[in-house]
C-alpha cells in the first residue's frame, strides 16, 4: 500500500475501504489512473475484506479475479471497497469496486471498475 500512497480508512467484518490519491506516477499515456495500480488497490481491499472473516491464525492469498472497467479512473482520489460474499473455511468469495471522486472535499463518486475476487485462506505452517 504504501507504494500506492493508499491508507485504510474503514476496516469492518467483511468489508474494507482503502483509499489512494491521484497519482501522475501511476498513470498512463492519457492521463488516466492506470488500470494496474487501480486492480492493486481493489484487490488489497478485497484481500483484507476476506482476512476479516479468515480461520483464527490463518492469512490470506489471492487466487482468482475478473476487474471490469466501467470508465476512465479520472479523478483526485478513489477508493476501493471490498466485501465478503461467502467465507468458507479455505476460501472467501469476494467483489469490489473502485469510486473515483473529483475532489477530495466531495462526496459525489463514479464506480471506474468492479471486482470479483476468489481468496485462499493460508494455514500457519509448522
Amino acid at each position: 500500500m504504501r507504494t500506492l500512497g493508499a491508507e485504510l480508512l474503514r476496516v469492518e467484518d467483511g468489508e474494507v475501504h482503502i483509499a489512494m490519491p491521484f497519482s501522475a506516477g501511476l498513470s498512463q499515456q492519457l492521463g488516466y489512473l492506470h488500470a494496474g495500480a487501480v486492480t492493486s488497490l481493489v484487490d488489497t481491499a478485497c484481500g483484507y475484506a476476506g482476512l476479516t472473516r479468515a480461520p483464527e491464525g490463518h492469512d490470506i492469498v489471492t487466487a482468482e479475479f475478473k476487474t471490469n472497467f466501467l470508465r476512465p479512473a479520472l479523478g483526485e482520489r478513489f477508493v476501493a471497497v471490498g466485501r465478503v460474499e461467502n467465507a468458507g473455511r479455505s476460501l472467501a468469495v469476494c467483489t469490489g469496486e473502485v469510486r473515483a471522486y473529483a475532489s477530495a472535499d466531495t462526496d459525489d463518486f463514479k464506480v471506474v471498475a468492479l471486482m470479483q475476487a476468489t481468496m485462499v485462506y493460508v494455514a500457519p505452517r509448522d
